[in-house]
C-alpha cells in the first residue's frame, strides 16, 4: 500500500513538472515573440502608422528594420552623372499606369543602344508602396536622399487627400523644382502641383471630370477643359489626364529632350502604332 501512495505521489510530482515547464516554456515563447514585435514596430525609420500596418497585413508585407532601411540607404542606385535624371514620386495607392509609361518611355535605349537618362523612383521613406492595382513596389530612394532631379513626375491615385496634406511630399516638390527643367504631373497628381504653388498663373489639366474642383481649390492655377483636353504645356510644367494619357506627356516631353526620331523609334519599340490602329 505504501509503495502504492509513493508511487502515486512520484508520479504526480513528475506531471506538475513536466507542466510547469511547459507553462514556462509557452510563456517565455511568447515573451520572446512580443519582444521583437515590440522592438520591430519601436524602430524610429519604420513606418507603422495604423494605416500602414493594417495595409502590410493586408498585403502580406513586413516592415524593415532599422539595419536593412541603412543598408538600403549605402546601396543605392547608381547614376550616370552625365545623363540627366527623371525623378518618379511613389505613394500608396498610386495608378500603376502613371508609373509605369515613363518608366517605359524613358529607360529605352536608342537605336544604336546608348542610354539617355538616369530614372529612378522616390518615396517618403523606405517601405513597400502598394498601387491602386495591388502591385508592390519598393523606391530606388527616398525624399532625404534623392539626388537633384532634371525632371519631376508627380502621379495620382484616385484619392490624393494624405498626400496633399503631406508636408513633406510638398516640399519636397517645391524643392527639386528649383532644380527641374521640366515638372510633369499626370491625373490628380495636378493637386499636388497646386498645393505646392509652383505653377500658378500657369495652365494645367488633370483628370477627366477634376477640373471643376482642382480650379475651386487651386484659383491660381489656369485650368483647362478637361473634358477636351489631354495633355498641357505651359513653359516647363506638362500635365495630362493620367492613366494611359501619361504616355502623351511622357512622349511629349521625350522629343523634348532627345529628338522626333528617337520618340518615333520608342513609339515603335512599344507597338504604339497597332494600339491606335487597332479594330475589333
Amino acid at each position: 500500500m505504501k509503495n502504492t501512495i509513493l508511487l502515486a505521489l512520484t508520479f504526480s510530482a513528475i506531471l506538475f513538472s513536466c507542466n510547469n515547464e511547459k507553462s514556462n516554456g509557452e510563456k517565455e515563447e511568447v515573451e520572446s515573440v512580443t519582444e521583437n514585435i515590440i522592438e520591430t514596430n519601436s524602430n524610429p525609420l519604420a513606418s507603422c502608422s495604423p494605416r500602414v500596418l493594417k495595409r502590410n497585413t493586408e498585403n502580406g508585407l513586413i516592415l524593415l528594420t532599422e539595419k536593412q532601411q541603412q543598408e538600403l540607404s549605402e546601396k543605392l542606385k547608381q547614376l550616370n552623372p552625365d545623363l540627366p535624371t527623371i525623378g518618379l514620386l511613389m505613394y500608396d495607392n498610386v495608378l500603376t499606369t502613371e508609373l509605369t509609361a515613363p518608366m517605359d518611355v524613358f529607360t529605352k535605349l536608342t537605336e544604336d543602344g546608348k542610354q539617355l537618362f538616369n530614372v529612378i523612383t522616390i518615396a517618403e521613406t523606405y517601405d513597400f508602396i502598394v498601387s491602386e492595382e495591388g502591385l508592390k513596389m519598393f523606391p530606388d530612394y527616398i525624399l532625404e536622399n534623392s539626388p537633384k532631379l532634371d525632371i519631376l513626375i508627380v502621379p495620382s491615385a484616385y484619392d490624393m487627400s494624405l498626400q496633399v496634406k503631406n508636408q513633406n511630399l510638398v516640399d519636397f516638390i517645391k524643392a527639386q523644382n528649383n532644380n527641374t527643367e521640366y515638372t510633369v504631373s499626370n491625373c490628380a497628381g495636378a493637386t499636388l502641383i497646386g498645393e505646392s504653388g509652383i505653377a500658378d498663373g500657369k495652365k494645367i489639366v488633370t483628370w477627366i471630370g477634376g477640373g471643376e474642383d482642382l480650379q475651386k481649390n487651386y484659383p491660381n492655377l489656369k485650368v483647362q477643359d478637361d473634358g477636351n483636353v489631354s495633355y498641357m504645356e505651359d513653359g516647363k510644367f506638362l500635365s495630362s489626364n493620367g492613366n494611359l494619357a501619361s504616355y502623351i506627356s511622357s512622349l511629349e516631353l521625350l522629343e523634348k529632350l532627345s529628338s522626333k526620331e528617337h520618340r518615333k523609334f520608342v513609339e515603335s519599340y512599344l507597338y504604339l502604332d497597332r494600339l491606335q490602329n487597332w479594330k475589333k
